[in-house]
C-alpha cells in the first residue's frame, strides 16, 4: 500500500482535469492505497522569489497554504497532479506549485513515482507533450523520483465535459488502480 497524493491545479468549477482527478482517486482507493486528494481551489499560494533561502532551512519564507502542501508532498509515495492544458502547457498554478516545491530538493523526499493528469480542448498526443516535458524538468531535480505516466482526455474544452468521456476516465481510474 502507497501513500497517494493527488494534486488538482485547476480553478475552475466544473474542472475537466479534476474529473480525471477523482476517477484516479477512486482506482487507488480501490486498490488500497492510503490516498489524499488535495485542490488549488482556495489556497493562497505567492510566487517564488528566488531567494533560495529554502535550500539551506528547507522552509520557504513565504507562509502561505504551500507550507502545508509541502509537507504534503515530502511524506508521499506518489504523487499525481492534475492540470488543464492553457497554450500547450501545464497550468500557472501548477507551475507555480512546482517551483515553490523548492525547499524539497536538499530534503529527504519520500515520494519516488510522479504521474500527470491532464485534459485540452485541443486533440491530439503532441498537446500533451509539453507539460510533460515541464514536469520531468521538475522530477529530473529529483534524483530518487522518476516520471510514471501521463492519463489524458484532449477534446474536451467546456466545463463539465470530461464526465462523458468513458475512455479517458476509465484511463485514469485505471492509472490510480495500477499505483
Amino acid at each position: 500500500m502507497s501513500k497517494v497524493l493527488i494534486i488538482s491545479t485547476s480553478l475552475r468549477v466544473g474542472s475537466n482535469s479534476e474529473a480525471l482527478a477523482r476517477e484516479c482517486e477512486a482506482g487507488a482507493k480501490a486498490a488500497g492505497h492510503e490516498v489524499e486528494f488535495v485542490s488549488l481551489k482556495g489556497k493562497k499560494m505567492g510566487y517564488c522569489v528566488g531567494c533560495l533561502v529554502c535550500q539551506k532551512t528547507q522552509k520557504c519564507v513565504w507562509k502561505d497554504d504551500v507550507t502545508e502542501l509541502c509537507d504534503k508532498v515530502k511524506n508521499a509515495d506518489v504523487l499525481v497532479f492534475a492540470t488543464p492544458i492553457y497554450y500547450y502547457e501545464m497550468s500557472g498554478q501548477m507551475k507555480t506549485l512546482l517551483d515553490r516545491l523548492n525547499p524539497l530538493y536538499p530534503s529527504d523526499y519520500k515520494f519516488r513515482r510522479i504521474f500527470l493528469l491532464a485534459t485540452a480542448a485541443e486533440e491530439g498526443d503532441e498537446v500533451f507533450e509539453k507539460a510533460v516535458s515541464g514536469l520531468q524538468g521538475w522530477i529530473d531535480c529529483f534524483p530518487k523520483a522518476e516520471f510514471g505516466g501521463l492519463a489524458s482526455c484532449g477534446g474536451v474544452g467546456a466545463a463539465n465535459s470530461a464526465k462523458h468521456e468513458a475512455d479517458a476516465l476509465k484511463q485514469a481510474y485505471d492509472l490510480g488502480a495500477a499505483l
